[in-house]
This record gives C-alpha cells, structure tokens and sequence, in this order.
C-alpha cells in the first residue's frame, strides 16, 4: 500500500472526528454533514491525483 494513501485514510479519520466536535457545536443536522464529507473526500481525491500527476 501507498505511504500517501495510507496519509490521506489517517487525515480523512482526524477530518471525521473533529467534524463530529464541531457538529455538536454548530448543530448541523445530517445532511450539512454529508455535504461537507462530500466535498473533504473530493478535495482529497484531486490532492492525491495531484501527487502522480
């Protein structure tokens, strides 16, 4: 498995749980959630195509 891909599961798992913090606080209900995983998960796709481009 990829160093960088191994990188970007870890961050994504940190995203996730400090998302779930600022959920408690901000009260976004599920979709505002999804919608903001939605785009953690593509912004990470673009970065990790980026490094073999």
């Amino acid at each position: 498995m990829d160093g960088g891909l191994i990188l970007l599961v870890f961050l994504a798992v940190l995203f996730a749980w400090g998302l779930n913090r600022v959920r408690r606080v901000l009260r976004l209900g599920p979709v505002g959630y999804a919608g903001v995983m939605i785009v953690f998960i593509i912004v990470m796709l673009l970065l990790w195509g980026q490094t073999f481009a």
